[in-house]
């Protein structure tokens, strides 16, 4: 945990982490808000922050002086890869593959054929979560520019690949 520490004269301390030089207060101390920003926020900024209040003297607020909030930093699907996996040729089967090496939460992924005509893919053929699509019994028309999409609440990122049969 990363103690943020505010005093009644404005004076912010933070404690000694590779958070301290982007955090600090988005108003003066005196205003009593103490809410707080985080600048280049980063994925391990996630976690659960405390707000504690602590009044001298003042017996009367314990217990309901804590304020909790937990952060998720969203990371959006990087690039991903998109793969042939089998032989493409009449009457076979292949797999077309799709993966995004990092995304939080993870990527959802969506196959769609773009020429010669536009084609979508749904369960079972396509595996939204594991990125693949099953092409079974191919034939000549199957041939096509085939595009991945790797997307979640980020951002949105694809690959494609181009099957002949």
């Amino acid at each position: 945990p990363v103690q943020i520490l505010a005093y009644m004269d404005g004076t912010p301390k933070v404690e000694e982490t590779e958070l301290k030089p982007r955090v600090g207060f988005l108003y003066p101390i005196l205003t009593h808000n103490i809410s707080v920003f985080i600048n280049a926020t980063q994925e391990r900024d996630s976690g659960q922050y405390i707000c504690t209040v602590n009044v001298v003297d003042d017996i009367t607020s314990t217990g309901k002086n804590i304020g909790v909030i937990n952060l998720t930093v969203l990371v959006p699907p990087a690039v991903p890869t998109c793969q042939l996996h089998g032989n493409p040729t009449v009457g076979a089967n292949v797999t077309l593959s799709c993966s995004s090496k990092k995304g939080k939460p993870s990527p959802r992924y969506q196959w769609q054929r773009t020429s010669p005509a536009l084609a979508f893919f749904f369960p079972p053929t396509q595996g939204k979560a594991r990125g693949t699509l099953k092409l079974t019994n191919l034939s000549l028309e199957m041939s096509g520019l085939y595009i991945c999409k790797a997307e979640n609440q980020a951002g949105l990122e694809e690959c494609s690949i181009v099957l002949e049969v």
